[in-house]
């Protein structure tokens, strides 16, 4: 079975509901997995947004949301997932608000495109002290087994 990655709250390609985003309550989507590999053995997951700040014209990618060293036994987030209700083991990064935790869609113009990115890695990463995005995709460079995306779009 390969990886999958899926939210009760919206379909992939969907529109992410007002409450997981700057205009509700900013508060991260319920997500499920299945099909992590036998030889996982932590989880990344990854949110962000390629098309920043204008889907017309954009610049850079801004990220959300960085989660690693999730068990590879877990199998998924509740709704507003808060630092200290993660799953055992799990280590936060920091978002581009300079911040650990998520941080919902906020489009200035347009509507955006979120991927929510999980791996599978054949190895937990060493505690890497609030690493950015870039700091964990570097860590895990040659440990990805498997690796899925779920978009979802949202726009003001």
């Amino acid at each position: 079975m390969a990886l999958s990655l899926t939210s009760p709250a919206f379909e992939a390609n969907g529109n992410i509901p007002r409450r997981h985003t700057c205009d509700g309550d900013d508060i991260s989507p319920p997500l499920t997995w299945d099909g992590v590999p036998e030889a996982a053995k932590a989880l990344v997951l990854i949110v962000d947004d390629p098309d920043a700040p204008d889907p017309a014209a954009p610049k850079m990618t801004w990220v959300h949301w960085v989660l690693y060293n999730l068990p590879a036994d877990s199998r998924g987030l509740a709704e507003g997932v808060l630092s200290g209700d993660l799953p055992a083991g799990t280590r936060e990064g920091i978002n581009d608000w300079r911040r650990t935790g998520y941080g919902g869609p906020c489009p200035p113009i347009g509507r955006h495109r979120y991927f929510h990115k999980l791996y599978a890695l054949d190895a937990e990463l060493p505690d890497l002290k609030k690493p950015s995005k870039q700091d964990v995709e570097y860590a895990m460079k040659d440990h990805v087994l498997e690796q899925v995306e779920l978009i979802g779009t949202y726009q003001r």
